[in-house]
Parts: structure tokens; C-alpha cells; sequence
């Protein structure tokens, strides 16, 4: 049997991993090792390991990593921190490979540790831009350390092929969020504002806004801009999702707590949601309003709309319902009126998802499973001048 040791450090990428991770548990040939660490291990993040483990897995090793701070240098030494935890655990595991999503620091760790270990990569996500963060760093070095990928589009698969990988070690899955949407049992409204303790009305907005890490103004400031284009809007009930474990993420979650406090009647917020309850919300509220990879990887699927702020998802592929706007309250307001034009409205009918019909986790376990990995750690650069001169 192969040991697949699946890394997950957030609510967010662990929903879209729970797919792939009860795919492995279904495959004979395959076990299921997992690492939680990072924001799943926190309080103040929502302890969400919890829902790990009440999903039914067992969590094999945990990597504490996350210091109290949220500064350039306290990001930095939570990232040492967990390149050494993640040593630790694979000395532990000895996985035949590791399945790793997305672009966070924490996968940064876990990626430079298996390199060193020599442990084939299985990167899920890659091949994306994102040019307000230095996400986009980091995922295109993870993108070199790995020896599978697993892209959501055939754009990002030519990226990863664009970057040196060998086309036949790239796959074109399509998104593990349209699987999930399609796998779980969604709240009807009343159930739902019962499990909230919220209230929907006339109109309705979830905002999930992340910190701009390579932006020239402060995410605190901008932020700023978001809530006064919300105050603007005084019919509207608005549900907030605090942000991840990101440099200045504590400001904007003070900054939403202070908000909520003021307006109680028409607000409230979240560390964590759980999954069940977000894609529920997503089929009630108007838009998804914020910087979040859900307003473009998940929300078209339920034909609702997404302002999206800023350049922080910036060359990341969207649907026909994402409105793209800049960090100042004018142009958010801007996009919300956008948002609520008869025009944009009947546009959304017919809303198609740029992520394919679901079946991504399936494909990926499949081809985990078929990859013979003797000798896949040594890899060639594939030349795509050689290969055009040829």
C-alpha cells in the first residue's frame, strides 16, 4: 500500500481536501495519513481540527507552528517553526508521497521539509496567479518542488507545463470546490438562520476579506474602505467570515468585531462557519463580497454574484458574475449598484462556472494511485524553446 499523508492547516482547504482524503480512505491500494496544523490548531482561529476528526478521519501528527503575532516577522518565525514540526512528523510517517493544496506559508514549510526528505509532492491548485499576495510566490515554489500536479483549469494547466513540468505529470482535474458543493446537504433557510442565530432579509451580503499582502496600502486601511461602502448600504444584513492566519489579519478582525458591535441588528460574524453552513449562506445571500478565492472558485455555482476587491485574486480566472473593483468605498459602492442592476441580475441565470462539472477528487485519487513513484523525486526541466525547435 502507498501512505498518502494529506496536509491541510485551514478551514477553507480543508473543505476542498475532505474529497480527496475520502477517496484515498476508498482506495485499498492506498492509506490515508493526515497533518493538521496552523489555523486548525489555534482557538482564536476556531480549533477547527475538531472538524477534522468529527468528519470521521484521524488526524496522524499535529504541527504546532502559529505564533501570537501577525507581523512580517512573526510569519516568517511560524514558518521555521513549522518546517521543523513537519521534519518531525515525515520522520514519523514516512509517507510514499504528500497531497498539499493551494499556496499558504505553512505549505511552503511542508513542501521545503519533503524536498529535503525526499517525498514526492501531489500539488493541488497550481499554475494560478494571484497578484496581491505573495501567495503567488510561494505557489509556483511549491509548483517546483512537486511531481504531480493537479490543476482546476486547462489555462493553469499550460502554466505549469509553462514553468518546466512534464506535461504528462500535469493534470487538468477542474475544481475540488464544485465536488464539495456537490457532496454536501445544504441548510434550508429557516434551518439555517436558526444554526446562525441571523436573520435574511430584503438583501443579504457575505463578506470574507483577506489581508493584501503585497499591497501598498494597509489591509486595515482598505478594509476601511469595504465598511464604509457597507454602511452605505443600510437594508442590507451582512454575514462576516474573519480572515486566516495572515500578516495584519488580527486588525481586520477587530475591525469587523467593532463594526458587529455597532450594528447588531443587521450583522454578525464568524471565526468559523464550517463548510455546511458557508455554501448554505451562499444560496440566500446576494453576493459574496470581499477578496476570498470562494468568490470565484465556489460562489458561480450557486448563480449569486461576487465583488471582488482589489488585486489580491488579480489574474486568478472568474465567471461572468464577478465584478472586479478597486480597495476605496466609490468603486465598491460602485459595484454593489452594478450588482443590483435588473441587467447583472438576469445575467446570473445563466452563470456557468469556468471549473468544470465536479469529479476532481475522484480523478486525482485515480491517478495517485496509477503513478508507479519509484524515481519520481529526480525530475528534468521540460524546455518548451526545445520543444518548439524540435
Amino acid at each position: 500500500m502507498k501512505n498518502i499523508c494529506v496536509v491541510t492547516g485551514t478551514r477553507a482547504e480543508y473543505g476542498l481536501l475532505r474529497g480527496i482524503m475520502t477517496e484515498i480512505e476508498r482506495d485499498e491500494s492506498l492509506r490515508l495519513q493526515i497533518i493538521a496544523t496552523a489555523a486548525h490548531l489555534s482557538h482564536e482561529f476556531g480549533y477547527t481540527v475538531d472538524e477534522i476528526e468529527q468528519d470521521g478521519f484521524t488526524v496522524d501528527r499535529r504541527v504546532e507552528m502559529l505564533l501570537s503575532g501577525d507581523t512580517a516577522g512573526a510569519i516568517t518565525k511560524s514558518t521555521g517553526l513549522a518546517l521543523i514540526g513537519f521534519s518531525d512528523a515525515l520522520e514519523d510517517l514516512r509517507p510514499d508521497l504528500m497531497v498539499l493544496l493551494g499556496d499558504r506559508y505553512e505549505i511552503l514549510a511542508a513542501a521545503t521539509a519533503a524536498l529535503f526528505h525526499k517525498i514526492p509532492l501531489a500539488h493541488v491548485h497550481g499554475g494560478e496567479t494571484t497578484e496581491g499576495a505573495f501567495d503567488e510566490a510561494i505557489r509556483h515554489a511549491v509548483t517546483k518542488m512537486s511531481h504531480l500536479h493537479f490543476t482546476t483549469t486547462e489555462v493553469y494547466r499550460r502554466r505549469v507545463i509553462q514553468l518546466g513540468e512534464q506535461p504528462e505529470r500535469v493534470f487538468n482535474v477542474g475544481g475540488l470546490g464544485v465536488d464539495a458543493i456537490k457532496r454536501i446537504e445544504l441548510l434550508g433557510r429557516d434551518e439555517l438562520e436558526e444554526s446562525l442565530g441571523h436573520q435574511f432579509g430584503p438583501k443579504n451580503l457575505l463578506v470574507t476579506y483577506h489581508p493584501v499582502t503585497l499591497g501598498e496600502r494597509s489591509s486595515a486601511e482598505e478594509f476601511g474602505e469595504l465598511l464604509t461602502a457597507i454602511d452605505r448600504q443600510k437594508e442590507t444584513r451582512v454575514i462576516f467570515t474573519k480572515p486566516n492566519a495572515d500578516t495584519d489579519g488580527r486588525a481586520i478582525s477587530d475591525m469587523i468585531d467593532n463594526y458587529v458591535a455597532a450594528n447588531r441588528e443587521r450583522t454578525i460574524s464568524f471565526v468559523s462557519m464550517g463548510q455546511q453552513r458557508f455554501f448554505s449562506a451562499l444560496q440566500f445571500v446576494d453576493a459574496m463580497l470581499g477578496n476570498s478565492s470562494s468568490g470565484l472558485l465556489e460562489a458561480p455555482m450557486f448563480r449569486i454574484g461576487t465583488v471582488n476587491i482589489g488585486d489580491r485574486q488579480k489574474g486568478r480566472i472568474g465567471a461572468d458574475s464577478v465584478i472586479d473593483c478597486e480597495p476605496t468605498a466609490e468603486s465598491i459602492s460602485s459595484a454593489l449598484e452594478t450588482l443590483y442592476s435588473p441587467e447583472f441580475q438576469e445575467n446570473l441565470r445563466t452563470v456557468v462556472s469556468p471549473y468544470g462539472e465536479g469529479g476532481a477528487a475522484v480523478k486525482i485519487v485515480q491517478t495517485i494511485a496509477q503513478t508507479d513513484l519509484r524515481g519520481i523525486v529526480k525530475k528534468s526541466f521540460h524546455d518548451l524553446e526545445a520543444s518548439r525547435a524540435q
